[in-house]
């Protein structure tokens, strides 16, 4: 009976432990994705976004969402996919900034 509850065991943990590593190494890519988001919305808020600007940076955080996705696929990240994922969010970051802080306003 002891055997069984450890073989029970050892196949959860194996399952576990993939999905547990796969949130970890893209903890800080995910709470970098929301920051910007709630970038754009305050910005929409605030009238410093037109809706036609924050549309479109609303389809650039889908784009790094998306790499971010396809990254993760294979069940892990390389530093090479984090890498490109942080300078894809760094770009993303200055076109928000660059939105938000130009003349036009929301009407």
């Amino acid at each position: 009976m002891n055997i069984v509850k450890m073989v029970t065991l050892a196949a959860v943990a194996a399952f576990a432990i993939p999905a547990f590593a796969q949130t970890e190494s893209t903890r800080r890519v995910d709470k970098r994705q929301a920051n910007q988001e709630r970038r754009i919305e305050a910005g929409q808020r605030s009238g410093a976004l037109n809706e036609k600007e924050a549309r479109r940076l609303d389809k650039g955080q889908a784009r790094v969402q998306k790499m971010e996705d396809r990254a993760a696929a294979d069940g892990k990240v390389t530093a090479k996919e984090r890498a490109r994922l942080e300078r894809a969010q760094d770009k993303q970051s200055r076109r928000i900034y660059r939105q938000k802080h130009d003349k036009q306003i929301a009407k």
